[in-house]
């Protein structure tokens, strides 16, 4: 689901080079994979991001165990997560926010504050119930999507000299994270990733 006029994927697909150029150059030999974590300002489905970063081989040692080394390499919470530049409706992204907004808006999906309190009986509530659900359909396909295009376009490996799998994850859809990370990645890339989920007994195969 997007936009009539594409502005807003388009939009991502250039910021995100920019992010990943800006990674640090010290640190880009020993990236071995990247990651997209989904959140939200002020839990408002309205103004969606997507914070761009990275887990490094370093922080891997840091955090790996002998018992369990796949849950330190692929598990987000043992990952870097602070400080990373962010995608979409947020203040740090002044230029996407209203790009997010028009295109949502476009595709009827927006719904403003006064809709919510004045909501009286239970179909106006089911109403901006499905919005915010849709709305959230439709910032991760565009980060799914981004993904994608970052793989198809060659920009990973014009930036880091090789492939790198993107981990895509939302905090508030932990199951979402294997559907979303097969989704933006060339089969193969990820194996590793998949590898440590069928242990866990997620992924079937």
């Amino acid at each position: 689901m997007t936009g009539k006029d594409g502005k807003f994927s388009a939009y991502l697909r250039e910021a995100a080079v920019g992010v990943l150029e800006r990674f640090p150059e010290a640190l880009k030999p020993e990236i071995y994979a990247l990651s997209f974590r989904i959140w939200r300002v002020d839990d408002d489905e309205r103004r969606p991001y997507a914070a761009i970063g990275y887990n490094t081989e370093t922080q891997y040692e840091r955090e790996r165990r002998p018992e369990d080394p796949g849950e330190a390499r692929w598990n987000y919470a043992c990952w870097l997560l602070d400080g990373f530049e962010t995608l979409g409706s947020a203040p740090e992204d002044p230029v996407g926010g209203p790009l997010y907004e028009d295109e949502v808006k476009q595709l009827g999906l927006w719904f403003e504050e006064q809709d919510e309190e004045d909501g009286e009986d239970s179909e106006e509530d089911d109403r901006i119930d499905a919005k915010r659900d849709l709305l959230g359909l439709h910032f991760a396909g565009a980060c799914v999507g981004l993904a994608r295009h970052l793989h198809a376009s060659g920009r990973i490996e014009a930036v880091f000299g090789r492939p790198l799998p993107i981990v895509v994850f939302d905090m508030y859809c932990p199951g979402w994270k294997v559907e979303a990370t097969e989704a933006a990645n060339p089969p193969g890339l990820i194996e590793g990733f998949l590898a440590w989920r069928r242990a866990d007994g997620y992924v079937d195969g």
